[in-house]
């Protein structure tokens, strides 16, 4: 099948993206993993449950653009892996079992941001999870924990998460804020600026107020934590800047230390990338529209820089504006009268970020874990096997993954992409942006054997 434009990921960047490619007539095509849009921001948005009122508006503002999307005519595969796109476009991708390429003139990457991997001793423990995965657990099917959970991390999610869970019902043993002395005074240059984005300030003040109202214990200034037990954790020790340290009772771990873009797909595809010092992660290089350094790829949403739901809309819309012009569906004067407003509601919606990414840039210890840790959860390769690798010739991320097997895994190095670069800067005395990051190749997601011979079924079927 042929199409104009190829959108992947139906957050909201891919959602808003179609939505403008298909008011102005483009044949468009959805793909997304999950079984409904929304992406991780609007997960499940479309189910209408007593869960709005403990997600809170934020999360309920992204049914309409559900609705929208929906209605607009794009052809959304829902539950589809995309594995593979070559130049031309070519893009394969698994859906119920079986394998199909299509081709499209243009593709809007928008696969959105995922945690930042922080590892730590006793992470792989049954017990500990991110904050992320404890909410996505609210949003799909309204879970939460039955006996009182360990929150540890820096940044708006785990504040967020946290007022969630107590609305919900849920119990905190404690709060251990990961967020280094300093950062406050680091942030304030940057308040001038954040002040247009003064809601997003408010209701952050608002989760931290609640949270020192709710009575569990929030320990400032945690630099280590590490997670104790045989089958599962059942002791959390933790250390404070100032070198205390305390072990307490645990059954659940919730960590987190803020997220990156999701880059492997554009990687994939050779499009440039540059190191984002603020936000301590790869960015694409993108000019404004959010077309990348390969012609009508382009790239929106958080996969761009992390921004938030909002403005990952605005990008999509943009991406998707773009797209249409190029492709001759609309005059270059239109779309860029059209996107002057979107612009400057973009610009206001990033107002806020260098104040957040100064405020809750993590501590050098989520970076740079100890000897014992394993970096890489699917080979188990541990932290101390990189930093050994690490001094035979200054080796680059690729050379540790073909001694190691560092990165080989099912998650194709999301897990321990950042790792591995991280301890190779921090133990050859590099930047990160010097070392870099592993060259991604294809398949992006495991593919079954089954699954690529069925593309020659489809091939001789079609003859």
């Amino acid at each position: 099948m042929h199409f104009d434009l190829l959108i992947v990921g139906a957050g909201p960047a891919g959602m808003s993206a179609a939505i403008a490619a298909r008011e102005l007539g483009l044949s468009v095509l959805v793909v997304d993993d999950q079984p409904a849009p929304g992406g991780q921001i609007w997960r499940s948005i479309e189910l209408t449950t007593a869960r709005d009122n403990i997600l809170g508006p934020a999360f309920v503002e992204g049914r309409a653009i559900a609705q929208a999307f929906r209605a607009s005519g794009a052809i959304y595969r829902p539950t589809s892996q995309l594995w593979r796109i070559e130049a031309g476009f070519h893009a394969y991708m698994t859906h119920e079992g079986k394998a199909e390429c299509v081709t499209a003139r243009a593709i809007i990457l928008a696969t959105g941001a995922q945690e930042r991997p922080v590892p730590f001793p006793g992470w792989t423990l049954p017990g500990v999870l991110t904050v992320g995965a404890a909410q996505i657990l609210l949003k799909n099917a309204g879970q939460i924990p039955t006996q009182p959970v360990w929150i540890a991390g820096s940044g708006p999610l785990p504040l967020l998460y946290a007022t969630q869970l107590l609305s919900a019902g849920g119990r905190i043993a404690g709060y251990l804020d990961t967020t280094p002395a300093g950062r406050w005074l680091q942030a304030t240059r940057h308040f001038p600026g954040a002040m247009r984005g003064y809601r997003d300030l408010l209701k952050g003040l608002y989760w931290s107020a609640r949270l020192h109202a709710s009575g569990f214990p929030i320990i400032k200034r945690v630099a280590e934590i590490e997670a104790l037990g045989k089958d599962q954790i059942q002791t959390l020790r933790y250390r404070t800047q100032r070198g205390a340290v305390k072990q307490v009772p645990a059954e659940l771990l919730l960590v987190h230390e803020g997220v990156v873009p999701n880059i492997h797909a554009a990687m994939s595809m050779d499009c440039a990338l540059k190191w984002n010092a603020a936000q301590d992660s790869y960015t694409p290089v993108l000019d404004d529209w959010g077309e990348s350094s390969q012609a009508n790829v382009f790239i929106a949403g958080d996969g761009a820089g992390i921004g938030g739901a909002k403005a990952a809309c605005l990008r999509g819309e943009l991406a998707g504006l773009r797209v249409a012009m190029k492709l001759g569906a609309v005059t270059e004067n239109a779309v860029t009268r059209r996107a002057h407003s979107i612009r400057a509601r973009l610009h206001a919606e990033l107002a806020v970020r260098p104040f957040l990414d100064a405020m809750f840039r993590p501590r050098k210890q989520a970076f740079v874990p100890p000897a014992n840790t394993i970096a890489c959860r699917c080979e188990e390769v541990t932290a101390g096997a990189i930093r050994a690798m690490a001094n035979l010739g200054r080796p680059g991320p690729n050379q540790v993954k073909a001694a190691t097997r560092c990165g080989m895994g099912p998650c194709q190095g999301r897990q321990c992409g950042y790792t591995v670069t991280r301890i190779l800067a921090d133990a050859q005395n590099r930047s990160p942006e010097d070392v870099g990051y592993f060259h991604i190749r294809p398949p992006l997601k495991p593919v079954t054997l089954k699954e690529l011979a069925s593309l020659n079924e489809i091939a001789r079927s079609d003859a």
